[in-house]
């Protein structure tokens, strides 16, 4: 190992949960925030040597932690906003462990197009023109297997309870 290669590896180790916690205070989430930093990493190993001769490491990776979440947040996919407000509900973030259990147990009892059809509108959050896309049938299809599955979802679920 070069000693350009030691010097980053230790400045990383020394870091790197302090910056994650930088690139979690930006963007809010931490999935997002380990992309932010894993971005500016390999950016910052690039230009390494320039970088460490000025002493500027940790100034120079909150920058591009700020820049990388502008370009991300500049995305057009992170500008749409999947179905219509009040139209589908998003799911509880809260589900007990028992709930969720009975929701995948219900999923698998599903017909496997309704199934994909299901998670991708209602799990995932696509438009149906956006999961018709993705499965290769009609805007029309998707919409009635989206409606079957949803009522034998509330059947099975129903059922499950009594």
């Amino acid at each position: 190992m070069s000693s350009r290669d030691e010097a980053y590896t230790d400045f990383v180790a020394a870091r790197q949960t302090h910056l994650r916690r930088i690139a979690y205070a930006i963007c809010g989430d931490w999935h997002r925030a380990d992309d932010l930093l894993q971005t500016a990493l390999v950016k910052l190993y690039v230009a390494w040597p320039r970088v460490q001769h000025q002493g500027k490491e940790e100034a120079y990776v909150r920058r591009i932690l700020v820049r990388a979440h502008i370009d991300e947040t500049r995305r057009p996919w992170r500008r749409e906003v999947a179905g219509l407000d009040g139209h589908d509900p998003v799911a509880r973030a809260d589900l007990p462990t028992e709930e969720r259990s009975a929701l995948f147990d219900a999923l698998q009892q599903l017909p496997l197009m309704q199934r994909k059809v299901v998670v991708l509108r209602h799990w995932l959050g696509l438009s149906v023109a956006e999961t018709a896309d993705e499965l290769g049938i009609g805007e029309g299809t998707v919409k009635s297997h989206t409606s079957r599955g949803v009522e034998k979802l509330k059947a099975a679920l129903a059922e499950s309870q009594s």
